[in-house]
């Protein structure tokens, strides 16, 4: 048996770049009809139509998933355009800094907004889509923030838990209804956002040395790698895993103490 969404619908918010559109392209090439939710509509549209011209099924809808209305319409229209709603990708995110003390209130709403409301108002927007069609999966992009925490980074962290409980509360609420809910936590991934990131210090390519060496595996991921695990989540390969983190951050949150721990000779060395 192989993994395939041949007349299935996927719905990917935050789908026009980053891990976003590699979900895109995986499903696409899986066999699935694929709805990109995104407020950058220009870029969505772009994405869209790579993978038509290749044959597949892409359909791009602007959407601002802070808006619940918005984000309603939106997966009401792929819902009728692309019959159903199947599997549900939250992806949309964004990342900014500050502690709980001195980042501000404005940066800390927006994030709240985004990344956490922006996920519940997705997931009620497509679930009586997915009970309408006897059952679905639901993939959350959570992050290695849902399990840990990375410094200045207060309501990114913050929000990153909450999609974690958010997932849990689902995967609950929903089993009855044939409705799975897991939330895949990446480590640094090869993405816009990333270098985005990177490029706020005063040397990024030392930012970006750091984060490969930040993961034992040497290296930061590739947006491809995490839709594979998005992708096996919402398969019937996991017809059994609800409510669960699938951690893919080549081993960032295995070394006790971090990686510079180990570097330094006080762990054990090979």
């Amino acid at each position: 048996m192989s993994i395939r969404f041949d007349n299935k619908t996927v719905v990917i918010t935050g789908g026009a770049m980053g891990i976003g559109a590699a979900a895109v392209a995986k499903f696409c090439e899986l066999g699935a009809r694929v709805a990109i939710l995104d407020s950058n509509y220009n870029a969505a549209i772009d994405t869209a139509a790579i993978l038509t011209s290749a044959g597949h099924k892409a359909i791009a809808f602007d959407c601002d998933v802070s808006s619940a209305d918005s984000v309603s319409n939106a997966m009401a229209e792929a819902e009728r355009s692309l019959d159903g709603i199947h599997v549900l990708v939250s992806n949309a995110g964004i990342q900014r800094y500050g502690t709980a003390s001195d980042g501000s209130l404005d940066v800390w709403e927006e994030v709240m907004r985004i990344n956490l409301r922006g996920c519940l108002y997705a997931t009620r927007a497509a679930i009586p889509a997915m009970v309408r069609c006897g059952g679905g999966s639901i993939v959350v992009l959570g992050s290695v923030q849902s399990l840990a925490a990375v410094g200045n980074s207060a309501a990114y962290v913050t929000a990153k838990h909450g999609l974690l409980g958010l997932t849990r509360s689902i995967a609950l609420d929903y089993a009855s209804q044939n409705i799975r809910a897991n939330c895949v936590c990446p480590g640094a991934i090869d993405t816009p956002m990333l270098h985005w990131a990177a490029s706020l210090a005063p040397d990024p390519a030392q930012v970006l040395a750091t984060c490969n060496r930040m993961h034992p595996l040497g290296r930061i991921g590739r947006p491809e790698e995490v839709a594979n695990a998005i992708a096996f989540l919402a398969s019937d390969w996991a017809s059994f895993i609800t409510g669960a983190a699938l951690v893919v951050d080549g081993g960032m949150l295995v070394p006790a103490g971090g990686m510079g721990f180990y570097d330094s000779g006080t762990g054990a060395s090979v």
